[in-house]
């Protein structure tokens, strides 16, 4: 594959999906692509990267699902899941008790293990939103990561990064050298298919946005539309939750830092506190 060939791979790449390929990726680019043009019948990855442009859907979902990282694992980096225990649960229940209703979206949730871990946390502290419904809607741009998911079936190697003891022993169960998630857990969470580059028009509205680990493959431009995107989708009082490596530097000023370090707010909801409204106090002073 020739500097041609890949940058041919990259500008599709970055328009399917927001991700920029550094020309450092080009071995990973030509590793995760041989696969898919063995099975598509290319000679070989220079060929496909010749042909992309006009070759067919599937074709081109598959190059955009195998460029796709999916590395994720139960309860990673633990401080998001601390704060949705301690800070955001507690304060949009008590917030939402006069709708009645709290939505969740995990906007790049990979193989499920982000809004299962968030799901296990519900049903430890139910008590904190007895008599309100809770949605979790998970998404992801790869649809194979979507379909392991939904199956919620996972390795040994994959229980064990992250998720304690008592949690696999409750929520899990043995199939030969794979757990899978139990049905209560499962219909808490609905998977679905999107492109965070796409129409956020059909989705709703939500309380707790977590989108870790994704902003940091896009360029300035991409990474402010979608975060202009989430905000039109998520209540003035609500949360976002970035990842470790993610910031809202260089956005169009829509968020501000909350409680601690990866969670922010509209900056609404400060508006709405100093104007007197009833709003989660993450923002007081």
């Amino acid at each position: 594959m020739n500097s041609e060939e890949f940058e041919k791979i990259s500008e599709f790449v970055q328009k399917s999906s927001g991700i920029v390929l550094s020309q450092s990726k080009e071995y990973l680019v030509d590793s995760r692509l041989k696969p898919i043009a063995e099975a598509h019948g290319y000679e070989d990855v220079s060929a496909l990267a010749r042909g992309l442009m006009l070759a067919p859907e599937a074709v081109k979902l598959a190059v955009t699902d195998a460029m796709t990282t999916n590395e994720t694992f139960f309860f990673r980096d633990k401080t998001p899941f601390k704060l949705f225990e301690d800070v955001i649960l507690p304060e949009v229940a008590k917030a939402r008790r006069s709708t009645g209703k709290i939505r969740i979206w995990c906007a790049a949730a990979s193989t499920g293990q982000e809004p299962y871990s968030i799901a296990m946390l519900l049903l430890k502290h139910k008590r904190l939103w007895a008599g309100l419904s809770v949605e979790i809607m998970a998404t992801d741009l790869s649809p194979s990561a979507i379909e392991k998911a939904k199956q919620g079936r996972y390795t040994q190697f994959e229980v064990q990064r992250g998720l304690p003891v008592e949690l696999l022993v409750a929520h899990f169960t043995q199939d030969g050298t794979h757990w899978i998630v139990s049905d209560a857990i499962k219909r808490m969470v609905k998977f679905s298919q999107f492109n965070l580059l796409g129409n956020y028009g059909s989705i709703g509205v939500f309380d707790v946005v977590y989108c870790r680990n994704v902003l940091i493959y896009f360029d300035g431009d991409t990474k402010r539309q979608v975060l202009a995107s989430v905000r039109k989708v998520m209540k003035p009082d609500g949360y976002l939750v970035l990842g470790a490596a993610d910031t809202v530097i260089g956005s169009n000023g829509e968020f501000e830092r909350a409680a601690a370090r990866g969670l922010y707010q509209p900056v609404e909801a400060r508006k709405l506190r100093e104007g007197g409204q009833d709003v989660p106090s993450a923002l007081a002073s």
